[in-house]
């Protein structure tokens, strides 16, 4: 289970989100078989996806979508989250592990590579609005920054981080975006860019914790946390979990878009049907009585039109 805090800095200048992800990433990792890269690659993503939906959601049932198309090996990241703590994710190639950075770093960047980065914002009206911005680096923070600047008008600064173990495990993840609001006076952003310099998130995670390193990067800046136990969080934070939407009975549906004949060739070449979901790594083992049910459902509506 993972976690969000938020709150004001410099008198209220600054609006802070800060969520704290590892198990949310170690359990990405494990459902997808994620190589080094790529599980800091998804949880990067993933821990940017919450933090935005935190950010710009104005209803409960809004959802924020991520789409990194890149032209590196990972194919990926793609992530939906919500301001109800919810989020998923996949890559398309979760093997891709480029060579380490000349830092001894992971290649991030290399292994999202140049391209384009669509969001998709899904309101509660089941409006949908996309937009994209070009990435700048494939190093997921930097790209997310550019796009709250060019289509949300949102100066902000934006700290993800993974640490992957040695043994391939999720030792520390999360993410902190820190929103610049309008009238903040320019010593306040002076102050704020020096505390930031030079940061990286994963070690404060690891030594502070995740209240520490808000304090750590927010020193000097008069830093107040959002007593959320009064708006409904007992233990005062957001809980956040690695949910997907899919279920057996979705799995089902997603067969009434192949014809009678191509369900009955799944029953005697496979006795069956598996539906994998790409989000979660879930299988779906369907059966012949429940294919044959959609026969039933579709002569009774009008075959449903090959998607």
């Amino acid at each position: 289970m993972g976690r969000l805090i938020r709150g004001l800095a410099a008198e209220g200048n600054l609006r802070v989100l800060a969520a704290e992800t590892t198990d949310i990433v170690e359990e990405a990792r494990s459902r997808h078989g994620l190589s080094p890269t790529a599980t800091a690659a998804l949880g990067r993503a993933m821990s940017g996806v919450l933090l935005l939906a935190f950010l710009l959601s104005k209803t409960p049932k809004e959802r924020i979508g991520l789409q990194f198309l890149g032209d590196g090996p990972l194919g990926g990241p793609v992530v939906e989250a919500g301001p109800d703590g919810s989020v998923r994710g996949y890559v398309k190639n979760p093997s891709a592990h480029p060579p380490l950075r000349p830092d001894g770093k992971l290649d991030v960047g290399a292994a999202i590579g140049r391209g384009e980065l669509k969001v998709d914002r899904l309101l509660a009206n089941e409006e949908l609005y996309q937009s994209s911005v070009e990435l700048v680096s494939g190093e997921v923070a930097e790209d997310l920054v550019r796009y709250l600047w060019q289509s949300e008008q949102i100066p902000s600064a934006l700290l993800l981080g993974v640490r992957v173990a040695p043994t391939g495990e999720v030792a520390a993840a999360g993410g902190v975006v820190i929103q610049v609001l309008p009238g903040c006076p320019e010593e306040v952003i002076d102050r704020l860019e020096q505390n930031l310099k030079g940061q990286n998130l994963t070690p404060l995670l690891l030594e502070q914790g995740l209240e520490g390193a808000v304090e750590t990067l927010l020193q000097g800046l008069s830093y107040q946390p959002t007593d959320l136990r009064a708006v409904g969080y007992p233990e005062g934070h957001i809980p956040l979990a690695f949910r997907c939407r899919c279920s057996r009975e979705r799995a089902l549906r997603a067969l009434v878009y192949f014809t009678s004949q191509e369900r009955e060739e799944m029953i005697a070449q496979d006795g069956g049907a598996e539906v994998l979901c790409h989000w979660c790594g879930t299988r779906y083992r369907i059966t012949p009585e429940e294919i044959r049910s959609i026969d039933g459902e579709t002569q009774a509506q009008g075959e449903v039109p090959k998607a």
